[in-house]
């Protein structure tokens, strides 16, 4: 099992035990009380301040807070007072959470068992990739909380190892992430076998439409709790610094290894959006000198664990990854985030940058953007109510002088623990006989930067500034519709390509498949799929320009109703 996550307990800080916000004042049982103490946290952040009482009190809630403020806690808490409560607990479970990620419900799991372990409450994680016989064993012998991904739920309930009848609380957790992924039909099957009297709690990052309709269908007059991220963070929460560095797309790779080298950051995480991508960069990282791991939807989780854990230790200096091998990826140690690309929606850049910044540590959002991508930028700034100051590339210059003053650093640590450095008498003493000694430290400092160095060190990267861009949207006639290409078909909207996909109606494909696919192994959110046609054996459907190889790519390596799929660009799309 993982360590308990810093969302988990995010801005829990010690505090005088007489503080009027301290977790004491809330309610809570005395064991999760003690549990919390033991871990050395007792203040609750704001999202758990504002849930917590009314949740404890039986209501509905839907709750928004920027990730990384303390939501698992938020929910956790009131969800394991209420079991203790029950007198009698029998082999089916009193609560059910749904995660979007085999890693978030790991997490979850562990962060519930860590707060209620004094109560005797048994947790049980679900979810694919762990062998099915530990869970049906786990089921058997009697749970009190199901900790599951929405598809190895539904896998249970239709074996009959899964008993929802006295369920009497469920947590949506990460809603956003869920319905984006595909997992809209599997939530409604699962919730329409739950008690009509349960309590139901939803939080999320982000509030998009979709999630609306999901509130009216499944809760009951419910307690909205909706936090800014400056709201949501305590007091004592670093902020993120956020920037932006305009670089040709050719010159990326040198322009990322650049800024790694000024900020020097302890651990650090790169989005990519392909695993093509994903694993080009890695290479080309190691090739600079830094120790960087691959992650991806390619790999099991044996594998994506080992990744985790060598960042997590030190053995490993930044994850190269795709968004959907990254969700629910929550290290502590972690203090950038990278945007190899301007994600393609607001949303993916919120949920990118809540992984660092936690914990009362200072974090950096650094997103590397093409010029093309000014307007996106511009609409996460709009978004998130954040500016993100567009930065000027270091130069050669500035990173020979950042290297000199991490040298001067790494010396003077030496010198100040110089416990071991006779070893190399042998070495200085015979050439001070013949050299000024401080030539020969410079001789050793020169030699030291030409281990180092790396080709593109000489190189300067040609500066681009953002310019404002055509507005591609396209003009529509008077019933809304964009102009109609030579075939009478309707031309994908500006800004949009058209793919076609190898599978159509005679393979049972709907809409909802098609964008669940995209969803679940690009970057792209459901909303941003346009339009899609379906005939009998294939399909048409609109992404936008700048992720429409980043798609075909993903869907190449993936399958839609379990079937390998062709996908390219529609060839008689209009250019």
């Amino acid at each position: 099992m993982v360590a308990i996550t810093a969302e988990s307990h995010n801005g829990l800080e010690a505090s005088d035990s007489g503080s009027t916000s301290a977790f004491g004042e809330l309610g809570l049982r005395p064991e999760l009380l003690t549990a919390l103490s033991d871990l050395g946290y007792e203040e609750p952040t704001p999202i758990q301040r504002a849930a917590i009482p009314p949740l404890l009190d039986g209501a509905d809630v839907v709750g928004q807070a920027a990730t990384g403020t303390g939501k698992t806690a938020a929910f956790s808490l009131p969800v394991l007072h209420r079991i203790a409560d029950v007198e009698q607990r029998g082999v089916a479970p009193s609560a059910l959470v749904l995660v979007p990620t085999r890693e978030l419900a790991a997490q979850v799991c562990e962060a519930m068992y860590r707060y209620g372990h004094r109560l005797g409450i048994r947790v049980v994680p679900v979810y694919g990739g762990q062998p099915m016989g530990r869970q049906l064993r786990s089921l058997e012998t009697g749970v009190d909380v199901v900790v599951a991904t929405p598809g190895r739920a539904l896998d249970h309930l239709s074996r009959g190892s899964l008993d929802l009848s006295t369920l009497r609380m469920v947590v949506l957790d990460e809603a956003d992430e869920m319905l984006d992924m595909g997992f809209a039909e599997d939530i409604d099957a699962i919730l329409e076998r739950t008690p009509d009297d349960r309590q139901t709690m939803l939080f999320s990052a982000t509030m998009p439409p979709r999630i609306a309709g999901l509130v009216r269908r499944y809760l009951r007059e419910p307690r909205r709790i909706e936090l800014s991220r400056a709201e949501s963070m305590s007091e004592d929460a670093a902020s993120v610094t956020q920037a932006a560095y305009v670089v040709p797309r050719g010159h990326k790779p040198a322009a990322l290894g650049r800024v790694l080298d000024i900020e020097a950051p302890e651990a650090a995480v790169v989005f990519c959006r392909t695993r093509e991508e994903v694993d080009r960069l890695t290479e080309t990282m190691n090739a600079r000198g830094y120790r960087a791991e691959a992650l991806h939807g390619g790999m099991d989780q044996t594998q994506r664990q080992r990744v985790v854990g060598r960042l997590r230790a030190g053995t490993a200096d930044l994850v190269v990854a795709t968004d959907v091998a990254a969700r629910g990826l929550d290290i502590d140690q972690l203090t950038h985030v990278v945007n190899y690309d301007v994600p393609s929606a607001p949303e993916v850049y919120v949920h990118r940058i809540g992984r660092v910044g936690r914990a009362g540590r200072e974090g950096s959002a650094i997103t590397l953007a093409e010029p093309r991508e000014h307007r996106m930028i511009k609409t996460i700034e709009r978004v998130t109510g954040h500016t993100i100051p567009v930065r000027k590339l270091p130069t050669v210059a500035d990173l020979r002088a950042r290297r000199l003053e991490l040298t001067r650093a790494a010396l003077r640590e030496t010198l100040a623990e110089a416990d071991d450095l006779d070893t190399y008498r042998v070495v200085v003493e015979p050439l001070s006989e013949e050299f000024d000694v401080v030539e020969i430290a410079l001789a050793a400092v020169k030699l030291a930067h030409k281990a180092e160095g790396t080709a593109d060190d000489d190189n300067e990267i040609p500066e681009v500034e953002l310019r404002p861009r055509d507005d591609f949207r396209g003009r529509r006639d008077a019933k809304g519709h964009g102009p109609r290409d030579k075939r009478g078909g309707r031309r994908p909207s500006g800004g949009m390509t058209r793919l076609f996909v190898g599978l159509g109606r005679r393979a049972g494909v709907r809409p909802q498949d098609l964008v669940g696919a995209i969803a679940g192994e690009s970057e792209l959110r459901g909303k941003d799929v346009g339009a899609i046609e379906i005939a009998d054996k294939f399909s048409l459907v609109d992404v936008p320009d700048t992720a429409a190889d980043h798609v075909i790519t993903a869907l190449r390596d993936s399958s839609i109703k379990g079937r390998k799929v062709i996908v390219r660009r529609e060839r008689h799309a209009s250019r």
